[in-house]
Order: C-alpha cells, then sequence, then structure tokens
C-alpha cells in the first residue's frame, strides 16, 4: 500500500465531498482514495500521518503553500502533532472556514475546531488573495482573515507613494483595510472574522466598521472561543442577508405598486355633465392591477366613450395585456375610430401581444352622444351592461347582436347597437368577476340575474355612484365567503336632468 506522499492536497470540490479525487497532474488526494480502497486505507493514513508531517517543514518553497497548509488533513506547524485532524478529516463536516494568513515559517494559529455538535470544522489556508480566490467554493460558510496579510499590489503601490515620513502608519493601515475590502468584495455572501494582535484592537473595530462580522485576537485564540465565533458570525452573515434580501423585497413590491397604480386610468372626462365611478379588486393576492382593464374619454365633439374588458386568466402577464388594450383603445377613440372599425384594429393588437394564440379578451364598448340620451353599444363577448332609471326597475341592454371575444375568430365582425337612454339615467358597465361569484356554501353562482335583484334593492334604499358600487362589490365577497377568485372591475357613469 503506498505511502501518502509529502505536499500533496486535495482541490476544494473533493474536500468538501462534492467531486472525485484530483487528477494524477496535481498529485493525488490524500482526503479522498477510491472508493473500494477507502476503508483500508484510512489506518494507514493514520499509521502514516507522523512521518507525512515530518517531511511537510521542508515544503516552503512558493509552488508548495497552496497545498502544505490547507488544513484538511493535517497541520504544517514545526514541531507540532495534531494526529486526531487526520482522522476527523474523512468525518461529515458541517462547517468549512477558509484561512487566509502570510505565515512563512508555517506556524498555525488556528487550533482544533469542533462545531457544536462535536464534528470538525474543516479549516483551508490561503497565504495571498489569488490562492483564497481559488479554495473559496460554495462550501465554504466562514472566511478567517488575518489583518496582517500583505495588501494587494495595487494599494501597496498607492500607499507607497503617500507613504512618506510620518504617513507610513496610516499606508500601513490603509493596506490592510483593502485587504479586508477586497475579501468583502470576493465573497459577498460568506461571513469573515477578522484576527488581529490585542494590542490592535482599534484596527479590529475598524475591520468590523467596514463589513467584518466580528474580531479576535490573533494571540489569544483557543478552539472554544473561535468554534463559537464562527457559528456567530454564519448566522449574523445569514441573519443580515436575509433582511437585506426582505429590504430589497419590500422596495420591489414599493416600486411594483407604484408601477401598477400607474398603470390604473385616469378618465377624460373634462367638460362632460357625466358623473364617474369606478371599483377594482385583482383576483391575483397582493396585487394591484389584474387582468380587467376599463377607460374612459371624451373626444373633442363632445362624446363620452367607456369601455371595460377582461382577458382571459389572471397573472401578470394578462394584466400586462389588459394594460395594453386600454392604451390602444384610448389612442384609436382619440384618433376617431368607434365601433366594429376600433375593435377590428385592437383584436389586431391582441393578436400580435399575445404569448399564446388560446389568449382572447372579451369587451365592452359604449359611445354616449354629446347630449347624454343616446349610446353605442357594441359587446364582444362580454355581459351587457345595466341601465337604471328613475321610476323604472333596473334592467340589462340587449344583448342579441353581441360579437365573439376579441382573438377568437380572424376578420370578426361587432355590429353597433342604438340604446335609447334617456334625460336621467345610470349606466353600470362590469366584469365577469363581480357576477361568478358562489352564493352561499354552494356551487350556485350570483350571476346576471341575482347581480340585477342586488342593485335594484341598492337602489331603493338611496344608493348610488361610489356608495352602490361599495356596496355591491362587498356584498358579492360576503356572498362568496371570501374574496373572490377573478379580478373584478365596475364603472359607472350618471346623468342626471
Amino acid at each position: 500500500m503506498p505511502v501518502p506522499v509529502p505536499r500533496q492536497r486535495a482541490i476544494p470540490a473533493v474536500e468538501c465531498g462534492q467531486a472525485p479525487a484530483a487528477s494524477p497532474d496535481s498529485g493525488p488526494s490524500k482526503e479522498q482514495a477510491p472508493p473500494g480502497t477507502q476503508p483500508a486505507e484510512h489506518p494507514t493514513n493514520r499509521r502514516e500521518n507522523p512521518t507525512e508531517k515530518r517531511e511537510k517543514p521542508t515544503d516552503t518553497s512558493p509552488d508548495t503553500s497552496t497545498g502544505t497548509d490547507s488544513r484538511t488533513g493535517t497541520d504544517t506547524g514545526a514541531g507540532r502533532t495534531h494526529t486526531d485532524r487526520t482522522t476527523q478529516s474523512a468525518a461529515p463536516t458541517n462547517l468549512t472556514v477558509l484561512l487566509i494568513e502570510d505565515d512563512p515559517a508555517g506556524s498555525p494559529i488556528v487550533p482544533d475546531l469542533l462545531d457544536q455538535a462535536g464534528k470538525p470544522i474543516r479549516v483551508r489556508t490561503a497565504r495571498n488573495l489569488t490562492e483564497a480566490g481559488r479554495l473559496l467554493t460554495d462550501d465554504v460558510h466562514c472566511i478567517l482573515l488575518d489583518l496582517a496579510l500583505s495588501a494587494p499590489a495595487p494599494a501597496r503601490t498607492s500607499a507607497d507613494g503617500g507613504g512618506n515620513g510620518n504617513g507610513g502608519g496610516d499606508a500601513e493601515d490603509h493596506d490592510e483595510l483593502a485587504v479586508l475590502r477586497h475579501v468583502l468584495e470576493l465573497a459577498p455572501r460568506h461571513a469573515v472574522l477578522a484576527l488581529t494582535s490585542s494590542s490592535d484592537a482599534e484596527r479590529g473595530a475598524e475591520a468590523v466598521a467596514v463589513g467584518a462580522q466580528d474580531y479576535l485576537f490573533r494571540d489569544e485564540l483557543d478552539g472554544r472561543l473561535l468554534s463559537r465565533a464562527i457559528r456567530y458570525a454564519v448566522e449574523r452573515k445569514r441573519s443580515d442577508s436575509a433582511e437585506r434580501r426582505l429590504a430589497e423585497g419590500r422596495l420591489r413590491a414599493q416600486e411594483n405598486r407604484r408601477l401598477e397604480r400607474g398603470l390604473l386610468p385616469t378618465p377624460l372626462l373634462a367638460g362632460s355633465p357625466l358623473r364617474f365611478a369606478a371599483r377594482y379588486r385583482p383576483g391575483r393576492s397582493r396585487a394591484l392591477l389584474g387582468g380587467d382593464f376599463y377607460d374612459v374619454v371624451r373626444t373633442p365633439d363632445g362624446t363620452v366613450h367607456a369601455m371595460i374588458g377582461d382577458v382571459c386568466g389572471h397573472g401578470p402577464d394578462e394584466a400586462a395585456l389588459g394594460v395594453e388594450l386600454r392604451i390602444a383603445w384610448r389612442a384609436l377613440t382619440l384618433a376617431g375610430l368607434c365601433g366594429d372599425e376600433l375593435l377590428g384594429t385592437l383584436q389586431q393588437v391582441l393578436e400580435h401581444e399575445r404569448s399564446d394564440d388560446e389568449i382572447f379578451a372579451t369587451l365592452c364598448a359604449v359611445d354616449i352622444s354629446p347630449d347624454g340620451r343616446r349610446a353605442g353599444l357594441c359587446l364582444a363577448g362580454h355581459p351587457s351592461p345595466l341601465l337604471s332609471r328613475p321610476g323604472e326597475p333596473a334592467r340589462l341592454l340587449p344583448y342579441d347582436n353581441n360579437g365573439p371575444a376579441l382573438g377568437l375568430l380572424p376578420g370578426a365582425r361587432w355590429p353597433r347597437m342604438q340604446v335609447e337612454l334617456g334625460a336621467e339615467w345610470s349606466l353600470m358597465l362590469y366584469t365577469d368577476g363581480l357576477i361568478e361569484g358562489h352564493v352561499g356554501e354552494g356551487r350556485e353562482r350570483l350571476g346576471q340575474d341575482g347581480m340585477v335583484e342586488m342593485v335594484r334593492r341598492q337602489l331603493a334604499e338611496g344608493l348610488a355612484g361610489e356608495e352602490l358600487l361599495r356596496a355591491t362589490v362587498n356584498e358579492v365577497r360576503e356572498l362568496n365567503g371570501g374574496e373572490l377568485a377573478d379580478d373584478v372591475a365596475v364603472v359607472l357613469l350618471d346623468r342626471t336632468a
């Protein structure tokens, strides 16, 4: 059986048990042998460990510094024997630590470490930042940084240029903090513990201010203290990361709310005697915008155009498509299109913007004459509006000439019906979310008939405008036993004599 060769080391992936042993070019691994031979080789490795340690002090050349101090199975300190560390390296570990120190003499500053469960904490050692970047794999939980480490070349050159006379001490401080900043930039998701001398506590405090989780005195380390500090640093880093992600999530949510509020329409009714009210409730949890959309504009000739629509589905893609259709409708209406011509062009927009050929949208469009007594009605697979007038029960407008939903039939037509409104009236446009809620615990739904009876009763109680819409939506929710699954949009236009 071969004796372990000095100066050998395992690559980081092998150290964490996530990859096969290193190739012959990089030397055999002492931590992970072939699966078929590992049980038999383990005792031999333990017996040969003192021999290996006696040969370690000779490995002080630059080309061996990357492997001799990895601390994954041996300790490179001259005159120190840690036979347990090689034995423990074969056991599974919970924590992996990367030690970054510049120690040409090979004297270790980190004692044997155990985690809270009594398992060994794996320690890797890097002599410089380049080597640290190579050893910093995803399984590393914490970094121990010796602040006495030499600074990177650019920072050292800059400090030397301004470090003459009394400025030499400031340049040294700058160099050491620059090393810490470089490590924090190299490993933003890892906990960092700064190691300094007991006579330089101020530098340790500065390291914490820069971004380290804590600092320890290099000359007062013991296994129990360091193990506890590592665990606490890892937990603090996790807590800080979670808090930062939560804050970022809140900011994104606020930005989304502002964006969604900005996408809701602002009616253009300047100069019109009609009164406008609307209620909107998206079916998505914690959303402000759903697949339902509406808009009201007044064109220069005095005609008031109102529209309400519903994109099939409830996700953010459907909400975005509804916004696109609403904006397109407003632009086409202000451009002078109306009725069948407008809906045909709107269907082309839908066909080009939808993500799937099966997506469609229903729509109800009304254009009210300048005198407010007549209206043209176009329905594209959408429920008919509800008209109420003084002295008459509320009723649904005719549904006979209803056309297909937008996006279903290429070349479809949508007839425009003429409706007499009268001198005083109230017209309510709504989406199917208002009528598809359940009534009680059964499978029965409210339906258009149930909605008509509900609105008639509320009108008899003297409700109008915003109060009427609020009462209607709240009662529909109560009958459903909670929040409605579908988006709900309701628009109310009133004219008084």
